[in-house]
């Protein structure tokens, strides 16, 4: 996923565009295509990844925002090939932080990741108006835009550079463009441990009135990266 500061926004350098594949998607969140039928989604923030472009081809009513969308696809294109080869190259370094089964092997990986980017990017030339720039916490949509939001690999992941305050603001926008739930995977930080005020969150949700519960999910690449939050607004 893409990962930026604010006052960085138009610094292509300094964002990350690597995503991850529709299936991918499926299982990280625990959900099926039919699951999603019928529902407005929003994909946030989604990077490189291939679940806007490929669930639009299926039927499905997906839309992406990052702050990356502010360059032109074909930057982000060009920008997503060098950062897939430098990821691949830390893996090596790496690699025994990570379970390979669903990969089998750096190859594998890339494989994956090389077929995000190739499907994101060409979709978003077909479908701009499908990939919306935003800068978080503030999203340009109105209230309950949206009945179902996934968020991958940004909030709690980052806990290193991007504090409380910032994931609850985030969260807190998440919650007023979704109508029914919302759900965040995974639930560590890029040491693999749990987010440390993931708790503290929890409880300020539930005030809210919100339905809040961890959830096991079927992938694992990030050892101990393996939950999800689904948050269901009452």
């Amino acid at each position: 996923m893409s990962r930026v500061e604010q006052s960085t926004k138009l610094d292509l350098e300094r964002i990350i565009f690597i995503g991850r594949t529709f299936e991918e998607y499926l299982d990280m969140f625990l959900l099926s295509k039919e699951d999603l039928e019928g529902k407005k989604i929003l994909d946030c923030p989604s990077g490189a990844c291939s679940f806007t472009a490929v669930g639009n081809s299926l039927g499905l009513d997906v839309t992406a925002c990052d702050i990356a969308y502010y360059h032109s696809g074909e930057d982000l294109r060009r920008k997503g090939l060098q950062d897939i080869e430098h990821a691949m190259n830390h893996m090596i370094k790496a690699k025994s932080n990570y379970k390979w089964d669903y990969f089998e092997d750096i190859e594998g990986l890339r494989e994956h990741r090389l077929r995000a980017l190739k499907d994101c990017a060409n979709h978003m030339v077909k479908s701009s108006d499908r990939y919306v720039p935003v800068t978080l916490p503030s999203l340009p949509f109105v209230d309950e835009a949206f009945d179902v939001l996934l968020s991958a690999h940004f909030l709690f992941m980052y806990a290193d550079r991007l504090d409380y305050e910032f994931h609850l603001k985030t969260i807190n926008e998440l919650l007023r463009v979704t109508k029914e739930e919302i759900r965040i995977f995974p639930l560590v930080d890029l040491e693999g441990q749990r987010y440390e005020y993931l708790d503290k969150i929890k409880g300020y949700l539930a005030k809210k009135g919100c339905t809040v519960e961890e959830t096991k999910v079927p992938y694992e690449f990030q050892k101990n990266a393996n939950s999800m939050l689904i948050i269901k607004k009452e």
